[in-house]
């Protein structure tokens, strides 16, 4: 798989640079780790941090400022940060009322992060957390217990950035944050595979004119292939699915995510088509995100997520003006 790097084993290095190149006036790194934080002013609030493995771009680095996180942690390729490095972006995010991490549910993250809590409790800094697990297409797959955490983590940043920014307490926080999660669901599909920076060949293959619903951010297997079907009937499969985990009569805010290798004009037609659908069962969307907000590298495809707007400060925190590279 032919892609632009030098030195596969240092991609994750040398992608951290090239974002303070090119962004040094909101995020900082902290020095030899993989660890990106704003460059705010601390103000004594809140501190919120996630990360992950890399190549799921931007996500999350690209959501490291003013009114979202305070840091993230960026591991190897699809692969969770270390416990020594959440702790110690745990340690840089704090500014005395105490940090809160945003966790996707896999496996090696939920233990490198809850380990780093633990970590960091032993030095007297207050820790609390949320594991997000959004995806409602398969459970038990493949690095998961239960659901995969996907780009509904976005949602979590920046409802929860807002509050920190609002000045809400950490034991706030985390009682918002177990309301918000329930409320949002994503689902995804695929075109292609994907390839990890010096591997051969993808980590699954599709045919020609072959699709495969629920694919997971890893290349984790769906619950269906079929052929190639227009974007309007995939919008359908989509929405079909997540409406068995909704009151349909309730407003909606809505991610379409492209999975890293899937045009915008093809997003904006699906986001036409959603649209459509949401009409015509009367159902209210009253926010949009579209574009590339969590990826899997090269991967063709893409993911819808709602979050049930049933708390007004959900909109009003996600209408909030932030300083971050790629809200």
């Amino acid at each position: 798989m032919k892609k632009i790097m030098n030195d596969p084993n240092e991609i994750v290095d040398e992608m951290i640079e090239g974002m303070i190149v090119a962004h040094s006036q909101l995020i900082q790194r902290v020095p030899e780790t993989g660890i990106i934080q704003r460059r705010a002013e601390k103000t004594g609030k809140v501190g919120i941090v996630s990360g992950g493995g890399s190549g799921h771009e931007p996500a999350h680095a690209g959501f490291v400022g003013e009114g979202m996180l305070s840091a993230a942690v960026c591991g190897a390729v699809f692969t969770s940060p270390t416990p020594d490095q959440i702790l110690e972006a745990i340690k840089v995010a704090d500014e005395g009322a105490g940090v809160f991490l945003i966790i996707k549910n896999y496996s090696g993250d939920i233990m490198n992060f809850e380990m780093a809590q633990e970590l960091a409790e032993m030095e007297d800094i207050e820790v609390e957390s949320i594991v997000v697990d959004d995806d409602v297409a398969v459970e038990d797959s493949i690095f998961t217990q239960g659901k995969r955490g996907v780009a509904g983590t976005i949602f979590v940043h920046k409802i929860l950035g807002y509050a920190a920014q609002q000045g809400k307490s950490i034991k706030e926080i985390k009682k918002l944050a177990e309301e918000l999660v329930p409320n949002i669901k994503s689902i995804g599909l695929a075109l292609t595979g994907v390839t990890t920076p010096g591997a051969s060949q993808a980590s699954f293959t599709l045919g020609e004119n072959e699709i495969e619903y629920g694919v997971g951010i890893h290349g984790e297997p769906g619950y269906r292939r079929e052929k190639l079907q227009p974007s309007y009937d995939l919008a359908e499969e989509l929405l079909t699915k997540l409406a068995e985990e909704f009151d349909v009569t309730r407003r909606f805010a809505v991610i379409i995510n492209g999975l890293g290798g899937t045009p915008l004009m093809e997003q904006y037609v699906f986001t036409n088509d959603v649209k459509k659908l949401m009409d015509k069962d009367e159902w209210s969307i009253d926010f949009y995100k579209v574009g590339n907000f969590m990826t899997s590298l090269e991967m063709q495809g893409l993911s819808l997520t709602l979050l049930c707007l049933e708390d007004d400060f959900y909109m009003e925190a996600l209408s909030a003006p932030v300083e971050t590279i790629s809200w």
